[in-house]
């Protein structure tokens, strides 16, 4: 197995219990590191923690300095989806339009709790001389995405966060990067028609859905040595993905 310089590593994952998370713990665990997995829904060894609370990721991360005494890498995965046309018009009237409480609840998620929790672990980081913070965008956070307004600016939001940390952080040691996945077989999707999903795999040279390994890979490449001159970056996997063709 290749030397990651991951082995016993303090790596947070949050949004841990399935999907990108959970494979993303997985492949951290792989490399030797220790993985402390927070999310709101239960599973096997996950830690219950709503990123949208301060108190509660504050508490967390305090929680693990105790047990391990340094955070390594924090992955900023939760997430959710809430769609919407921001006004749905329909026979010459408006049929529906992107609630308050809905564009409300992915910005608290996506966007600020990917700010409580670098807030949490940075000062850890600083202390211990270093660490990683990778970030989860989306490509539609670079492209837009029809009925996603609150979804699409919460992930350029998070573009734009990971490059003014790069800035602030980077003489502190601490890398910071974001991955912008395309289009991934996850539970999200099970839902979605099969049109849909034949759409996305249209859209993608590769001629497949990306795999939630794809996305693990690529943040456990990201943390280890070998990415160690990359900072402030947006890496797309998203198996070239064309928009609108």
């Amino acid at each position: 197995m290749r030397d990651t310089g991951l082995k016993n590593k303090i790596v947070i994952v949050t949004g841990a219990a399935a999907g990108i998370g959970r494979a993303t713990a997985e492949a951290f665990a792989a490399e030797g590191a220790v993985v402390v997995k927070w999310d709101v829904a239960p599973g096997e060894g996950i830690e219950k923690v709503d990123v949208t609370s301060a108190d509660e990721v504050n508490a967390a991360a305090a929680a693990a300095i105790a047990r391990h005494g340094r955070i390594d890498v924090l992955v900023n995965n939760a997430g959710i989806v809430r769609d919407a046309q921001i006004v749905k018009w329909k026979d010459g009237a408006v049929a529906g339009v992107m609630t308050d409480e809905v564009f409300d609840a992915v910005v608290n998620v996506n966007l600020k709790g990917v700010f409580h929790c670098a807030r949490a672990v940075i000062p850890h980081m600083i202390a211990a001389g270093g660490g990683v913070i990778l970030n989860a965008s989306s490509v539609v956070g670079l492209y837009g995405n029809f009925g996603q307004t609150n979804y699409t600016a919460t992930k350029a939001g998070v573009i734009a966060m990971t490059k003014s940390w790069a800035r602030e952080l980077g003489r502190y040691n601490i890398r910071v990067n974001a991955v912008a996945p395309g289009f991934i077989a996850t539970e999200i999707l099970s839902a979605m028609p099969a049109k849909i999903i034949d759409s996305m795999v249209g859209h993608t040279p590769l001629g497949r859905m990306g795999k939630p390994e794809d996305i693990a890979g690529t943040y456990v490449w990201l943390a280890s040595e070998a990415a160690g001159f990359i900072h402030g970056a947006v890496i797309s996997v998203d198996g070239g993905l064309v928009v609108g063709t």
